[in-house]
């Protein structure tokens, strides 16, 4: 007695099917874009080594990097390293600067520009910060605003 089977499996999908599963796909792709990920436009140190760490992992044994290209790249990350701090401590600087200025209004009479109006004013109590603002009777305003400061 023989026993054949005759079960056929069927591996092609509908045109229907085919069209559901790729729009769950889509759907599935596109909540990762918004909840998983952030798109970073630029690179930082932290970037810079991993690209390095990478590079030096899989380099070919046969002929690893030379001395000279890894002291050159070690350069440029110290480099980049160092122009990220001097950048933040020059923002400090101006941050310092801005209410510097803002402080040497207090007590004085302004001319303030206020969209095209010229309010004359004498300044009771700065802020501090990168933008600070100067109070004026009961408003603050925006030092770029100040078109003349008069002395004592």
């Amino acid at each position: 007695m023989e026993m054949e089977s005759a079960i056929s499996l069927n591996t092609t999908m509908s045109a229907q099917e085919q069209a559901k599963l790729n729009m769950e796909v889509d759907s599935f792709n596109k909540s990762l874009a918004v909840n998983g990920r952030t798109i970073n436009q630029s690179l930082g140190k932290d970037d810079f080594l991993k690209l390095l760490i990478t590079q030096l992992s899989n380099q070919d044994p046969t002929s690893p990097m030379e001395d000279t290209e890894f002291i050159a790249q070690m350069a440029q990350f110290s480099s980049l390293e160092q122009m990220t701090n001097m950048n933040a401590n020059f923002e400090k600087m101006n941050a310092m600067l801005n209410s510097s200025q803002a402080v040497n209004t207090i007590g004085r009479a302004v001319d303030i520009d206020v969209g095209g109006v010229q309010l004359t004013g004498v300044v009771d109590a700065v802020t501090y910060g990168n933008n600070p603002q100067v109070k004026v009777g009961n408003m603050y305003y925006d030092m770029k605003q100040i078109t003349a400061v008069y002395g004592d």
